[in-house]
């Protein structure tokens, strides 16, 4: 059996002749592979077709199997391909494109069998080789053919309900790498979250991978123009990866902005020239801190106490009076805080704050506003009980 194989789509792959074909690949495969031919044997006489793809699937994981994958996929697989569950098919046929190196290929492997798959009736595996595709055209610089798979998989994956996690995956990863390519932050985090929502990256992702998403997670958060509640990344265990390595301080930053904290921001503001990006942002991340400050102000406040004079808002928030106008307008703008301006009083009423993740010290704060308001509760329990009785 030959160890590499030139994918052309516009050749038939010719019928298969199965005694041929097995005997062929027992007298070129190594003996430790011969079993699996046995089986596929077998089960194609036999025509158990569900355990014929267990056992390809078995098959194209053995580490032996690289050399062979792409003929066994065109010569073999590809006869019966419509017996199979198309889903499975185009996994396995997800799984052999990575040993083909050439990119012209590489995509006319993955094009020829997307266009055996039906589009109305397989939709998920459908859109696993479409995404598949979209990732091989991004890895090549097809950064327009990137997005236009991608949308055009979206339009199916919207519409379908139990999507299998790994189509979801696909998607999700991609379009979080397409986003990353262009450098459109908040687009890249929403669907890189949705994609570590489809994997468990404790055993799906190496260690460096872990480091890199969380690190690119922290860089998008910071330098999204949309993003200001941080709660689940924060509650993410892919943050820990960064602990004990020289990406640690993003985490810590990334807890910064969740408190709001000035002080803890300029401390870390030292290290930005680590992220050249950082660095070059550094007044629009100056702003967002003072936003996120200016909402944990409110969020201290009791409900009833939360009409802040500009005064008291730019020294919570470490700016100028006559800056301060400008920061509630930018917070109400982006849905932050609701809540009405006085200029001429030169005072903000505050009515409602966006909820985001609390820290430890903020939820004992939280814990002790919540014993006053059970205490002023007590208190005024006890002045009308008498009342109620004298009225009973």
């Amino acid at each position: 059996m030959s160890s590499s194989m030139a994918v052309d789509s516009t050749q038939q792959s010719p019928k298969l002749n199965l005694d041929e074909f097995i005997a062929t690949a027992l007298s070129g495969t190594p003996n430790e592979l011969h079993p699996f031919f046995e089986a596929f044997k077998t089960m194609h006489t036999r025509k158990l077709w569900h355990q014929l793809t267990n056992k390809l699937h078995e098959f194209f994981d053995n580490p032996l199997s690289k050399p062979y994958r792409v003929e066994v996929f065109e010569r073999f697989v590809s006869d019966f391909e419509s017996k199979l569950n198309q889903l499975r098919l185009v996994e396995m046929g997800v799984k052999v494109s990575r040993d083909i190196d050439n990119p012209e290929k590489h995509l006319t492997f993955l094009t020829s069998l997307l266009s055996r798959i039906n589009k109305e009736t397989s939709q998920e595996a459908y859109v696993l080789l479409l995404a598949t595709i979209a990732h091989a055209k991004l890895l090549y610089g097809d950064l327009e053919g990137t997005k236009t798979d991608i949308d055009s998989a979206w339009k199916i994956l919207d519409n379908l309900e139990g999507v299998d996690t790994g189509v979801n995956a696909a998607y999700y990863g991609v379009a979080a790498d397409y986003y990353k390519a262009k450098a459109e932050y908040a687009p890249y985090y929403r669907n890189s979250l949705l994609y570590l929502a489809c994997l468990d990256p404790a055993t799906d992702m190496t260690a460096e991978e872990r480091v890199a998403r969380a690190h690119d997670l922290g860089i998008s958060a910071f330098l999204g123009d949309t993003i200001y509640n941080f709660g689940e990344l924060l509650m993410h265990p892919i943050l820990d990866a960064l602990d004990g390595t020289p990406h640690e301080w993003i985490k810590r930053l990334l807890f910064t902005f969740n408190e709001g904290s000035i002080g803890k921001f300029e401390a870390l503001a030292p290290l930005f020239p680590q992220e050249p990006i950082l660095q070059e942002n550094y007044a629009f991340l100056r702003q967002k801190i003072c936003l996120m400050a200016l909402i944990e102000s409110v969020f201290k406040r009791n409900a009833d106490n939360r009409t802040m004079t500009f005064k008291t808002i730019g020294e919570e928030t470490r700016l100028p009076v006559d800056e301060v106008e400008h920061l509630v307008m930018k917070a109400l703008s982006l849905k932050l805080i609701r809540g009405s301006m006085d200029q001429v009083e030169q005072k903000a009423h505050i009515t409602w704050v966006q909820p985001r993740v609390l820290s430890r010290q903020q939820i004992g704060e939280l814990s002790q506003r919540l014993d006053q308001w059970v205490n002023k509760l007590n208190t005024v329990e006890k002045r009308i009980a008498p009342e109620v009785l004298i009225s009973a």
